[in-house]
């Protein structure tokens, strides 16, 4: 029975989307529910699963090609047998039991079909097995910078010695050894990139952006999650972070300064009457901002929770359109990559992103003596056209003062 395998529908503000991959080939058995194709639209990945057990009998658009919402994408045929598994099925029908084979290694069919072109070039190459080299990509897939490791690795290059001596031709040695495999690879930048790129330098040339900077200790903090860390845990299930009071302070700094929390709409000021703070986070397709919803009606242990469920359906694909939509501030943490200082690009339409660093024992002066603590610097990157750098510098002291008194983020002041 043929099946009828159609694009998945995209919301109102997703035109079209892009075939990323094809996860499985035209001819191949797939079962029930598993991956066949990524659709890749400006904000988010889609996956397209099989209906039911059964093979792809056609592909009827293939990778880099645009399709539209619910456009018809490939043919699929329930049950029945993949090509190759018949050919192999009546291989082993036909063949004596006496027949003597060659061996061979036995090759891991799944994941050489993931691997995608450039990778297997290299392996032929180099004459490797794929199966002696451990993926990092998606479901395991080897990726080129995978092969290089492995070709700079330790132990190769003792065989690769090894192997030399053992030749009885004379090795000529002529110094220092260059590859002469000056491998390049051109390839179209991902939907999902090309957005991002085209949204950060339309922010530069459109908006007035200006940044700046201050530090806080974070001591006090500290001391609480080492103090209540455990019972926090164990009363909410989520760890005690950073981020949990950051977005509580933002949300009280932009309850009293509604001109951070507000948008430009053409010729129009869009003041927002609630604080939806987008969080960024990095994946391996590039930066996401899911956003918390009515942050300042969540206690910290909600917010938490919200970050988790956010990181983790970020990493694994699964963020919604939605989930990315709207937003009036942003908080963006480089400090997770060791990121000592930067200036955080506008998050469009919104007026300001709060950029966080990373964590260092600083000597700092406090009441006349040097004492060690515990230090972050902050960025505030906001649209001067909006925001007087007297409110800005304002708003981040007011951050600054709730982060090193966190008990004001109990009382809301």
């Amino acid at each position: 029975m043929s099946i009828e395998i159609k694009s998945p529908t995209f919301p109102e503000s997703v035109a079209d989307g892009t075939i990323a991959n094809w996860v499985k080939k035209e001819g191949e058995s797939v079962k029930q529910d598993e991956v066949i194709a990524e659709i890749e639209t400006d904000k988010v990945v889609l996956e397209v699963v099989a209906p039911f057990d059964g093979i792809i009998s056609k592909v009827l658009k293939p990778a880099g090609e645009v399709v539209l919402s619910a456009e018809l994408i490939a043919e699929f045929e329930e049950g029945g047998q993949a090509d190759n598994e018949k050919e192999t099925s009546s291989e082993n029908l036909s063949e004596p039991s006496s027949y003597s084979k060659k061996e061979t290694p036995v090759i891991d069919d799944n994941k050489s079909k993931k691997n995608g072109p450039a990778v297997k070039k290299l392996l032929n190459e180099h004459g490797l097995d794929e199966n002696n080299i451990d993926g990092t990509g998606k479901d395991g897939r080897l990726t080129k910078a995978d092969i290089v490791n492995h070709l700079d690795s330790p132990a190769n290059e003792e065989k690769e010695i090894n192997t030399l001596s053992n030749t009885s031709a004379p090795v000529p040695i002529l110094g220092p050894t260059t590859s002469t495999d000056r491998l390049e690879e051109r390839v179209p930048m991902s939907r999902l990139r090309s957005t991002i790129a085209n949204r950060l330098l339309s922010v530069k040339q459109e908006t007035a952006m200006l940044t700046t900077f201050n530090e806080v200790d974070l001591k006090p903090i500290k001391d609480l999650r080492t103090k209540y860390g455990e019972d926090f845990y164990a009363e909410h299930g989520v760890k005690l972070g950073f981020m949990g009071f950051f977005v509580l302070a933002a949300v009280q700094a932009l309850k009293k300064f509604p001109v951070v929390n507000a948008s430009i709409d053409g010729s129009d000021i869009v003041y927002h009457g609630y604080q939806d703070v987008g969080v960024a986070v990095s994946t391996d397709r590039g930066l996401v901002v899911p956003v918390i919803r009515d942050a300042d009606n969540l206690r910290l242990a909600d917010v938490e929770k919200s970050i988790l469920d956010y990181s983790d359906k970020a990493k694994s694909g699964k963020l919604s359109i939605a989930e990315m939509q709207g937003g009036t501030f942003t908080i963006s943490n480089g400090g997770v990559f060791g990121s000592l200082l930067s200036t955080p690009i506008l998050n469009a339409p919104q007026t300001a992103i709060l950029g966080m660093h990373t964590i260092q024992d600083r000597p700092v002066a406090i009441e006349g003596e040097v004492i060690i603590r515990p230090m972050m610097y902050l960025a505030l990157s906001y649209d001067h056209r909006l925001l007087d750098g007297k409110e800005a510098v304002a708003f981040l002291i007011a951050i600054k003062d709730q982060l090193e008194s966190p008990e004001k983020l109990l009382l809301n002041l």
